[in-house]
C-alpha cells in the first residue's frame, strides 16, 4: 500500500508536469526519490496517529526530505490526503485483481475440461440432501464453470473502471482553480491516465459507489468459488466418495483420514467474503464532504477482502487441478435408490396410461422396497417388453438435455471472454 501511495504521488506530479504546473526537474526528482525511498511501515503507522489518522502526512514528510528543497514544494501539490489514499486503494485493487483473475482463468480451464470429459458420466442429482433425478458430473462442473465465469466477468468490468480520486480539500477542485485555472478537469483526466485508472465524473470522497461495487464483485467471486468447495467436500464424504482431493490433509489423532482440506479452506474464505463486503457497505454511509471513521474502516476491510478472495481463487485453481473423479463410485451411488431415481419419468410415462394416483401409489410402496417398482410395472403394463421397461427405468437414459446444456455453458463462457 505504501508503494502504491508513492506511485500515486509520482502520478500526480507527472500529470501536473504534463500540464506545465510542475517543472521537468522537479517531476524527475520526485520520481527518483520515490523509487529509492526506504519505507518503515511501523514508524509511519505510529506517526499517523498524530497526523490526520492516515500515513500520508508522515510519508510526505519523508518524500519531501528525499527530493530536496528545490522540488519539495511540488510534492502533493493541491491534493488532499484522501485523494492519494483512495487512488492508492484503487491502484492496489487493480493490481491484485490481475493476479486473482489469473487463478480464475486457470480454474475455468480445468472446469471446462471436466465438463467436457464427463458429459455422459451419470450421477445422482441431490435436492434437499436426497436423491432426486439423475444428472451428469459434466453438467455439475459446467454449473461451477458458469458461476465462476460470470463472477470473473463482473469483477474484470469493475476493475477496468476503477476511478482515480482527485477533488482537493472538499471535492471542489478549488486548489487547482488557483494553480491551473480553466484546466482543472484536464488535470483530473491526466492524473487518472498516469495511474491507469478511470477519471471520475465527480470526486467521490463521500460517494463510495466505487468501493461497494468492487466489494460486491469480489464477494461474488467468493460465492462462486465457495459453491465448488461445498460440493467437493460433500462428495468427498466417506459414504459418498465420488470426489477426492489429490493430496488431502491429515488428522492429528486419526492417521487414516484424508481430509478435503483445500475444499474446507475454500469454503471458509467464501463464507468470510460477504461479511467483509457488508462492512464496506456500512462504511459507505459517509458524512459531509469528507468522511470520518467510516472511511478509515474501509482500508482494513478492503485489504482483507482482496486477500481473502485472492486466496480463494488460488485454492480453487489448486483444488481443481488435482481433483480426482471416481466414476465407478458415482455409478454405485446412482443405483442406491434403484428405479426410484427415475420415478419422475415413471409418473410422466405411465401416469397417462394407469392414472397418476395409481402410479403414485406404486412408487410410494416401492419407497421401502425399490425392486418392487419394476415388478409392479411389469404387472400393470403387460404389453410392455423388457427392453421398454429397462429403458424406462435406466437412469442414464433420463439425463434431459445435459449435453446441450454443457454446450450452451461452454458458449456462454467463451462469449464472456
Amino acid at each position: 500500500m505504501l508503494c502504491a501511495i508513492l506511485d500515486v504521488e509520482v502520478g500526480l506530479a507527472t500529470a501536473q508536469n504534463r500540464l506545465g504546473l510542475v517543472p521537468d526537474a522537479a517531476a524527475e526528482a520526485i520520481r527518483n526519490a520515490a523509487a529509492r525511498l526506504e519505507l518503515d511501515a511501523a514508524r509511519l503507522a505510529l506517526a499517523s496517529r498524530s497526523s490526520g489518522g492516515n500515513p500520508i502526512i508522515p510519508l510526505l514528510a519523508d518524500l519531501r526530505s528525499a527530493v530536496g528543497p528545490d522540488a519539495s514544494n511540488y510534492v502533493h501539490l493541491g491534493a488532499t490526503s484522501q485523494d492519494i489514499l483512495d487512488s492508492a486503494l484503487m491502484l492496489v485493487s487493480k493490481r491484485s485483481i490481475s493476479l486473482l483473475v489469473s487463478d480464475l482463468d486457470s480454474a475455468l480451464t480445468t472446469l471446462a475440461a471436466l465438463a467436457d470429459r464427463h458429459r455422459t458420466t451419470a450421477i445422482a442429482g441431490r435436492t434437499l440432501t436426497q436423491h432426486s433425478v439423475p444428472t451428469t458430473f459434466g453438467l455439475k462442473a459446467a454449473g461451477w464453470m458458469v458461476g465462476v465465469a460470470d463472477a470473473r466477468r463482473f469483477l474484470v468490468t469493475i476493475a477496468d473502471n476503477l476511478p482515480a480520486q482527485l477533488g482537493g480539500a472538499a471535492g471542489t477542485l478549488a486548489s487547482f482553480t488557483q494553480l491551473l485555472p480553466g484546466r482543472e478537469l484536464a488535470l483530473v483526466d491526466a492524473f487518472a491516465d498516469e495511474l491507469g485508472l478511470e477519471p471520475s465524473p465527480l470526486p467521490w470522497h463521500t460517494i463510495r459507489t466505487p468501493v461497494i461495487r468492487l466489494a460486491d464483485a469480489l464477494a461474488g467471486v467468493g460465492v462462486a468459488l465457495g459453491k465448488i468447495g461445498v460440493d467437493v467436500s460433500l462428495l468427498s464424504r466417506t459414504e459418498i466418495a465420488e470426489l477426492s482431493e489429490e493430496s488431502g490433509g491429515g488428522s492429528s489423532t486419526m492417521p487414516q483420514k484424508q481430509n478435503p482440506i483445500l475444499s474446507v479452506l475454500l469454503q471458509a474464505a467464501a463464507r468470510n467474503t460477504p461479511e467483509i463486503a457488508a462492512e464496506l457497505h456500512r462504511s459507505a454511509i459517509a458524512v459531509d464532504e469528507r468522511p470520518d471513521g467510516a472511511w478509515h474502516t474501509e482500508w482494513q476491510a478492503q485489504r482483507d477482502l482482496l486477500r481473502t478472495t485472492g486466496g480463494a481463487a488460488s485454492l480453487a485453481a489448486e483444488l481443481l487441478t488435482g481433483l480426482r473423479v471416481d466414476t465407478d463410485r458415482m455409478r454405485q451411488n446412482l443405483g442406491l435408490t434403484g428405479p426410484l431415481i427415475v420415478s419422475e419419468r415413471v409418473m410422466l410415462v405411465a401416469g397417462p396410461i394407469l392414472g397418476k394416483n395409481k402410479v403414485r401409489q406404486l412408487i410410494a410402496v416401492a419407497a421401502s422396497e425399490p425392486a418392487s417398482l419394476r415388478k409392479a410395472l411389469t404387472r400393470e403394463l403387460p404389453d410392455w417388453s423388457d427392453a421398454q421397461l429397462n429403458d424406462l427405468l435406466n437412469p442414464e437414459s433420463y439425463l434431459g438435455i445435459s449435453d446441450e446444456l454443457i454446450d450452451r455453458a461452454m458458449a456462454h463462457v467463451k462469449a464472456s471472454g
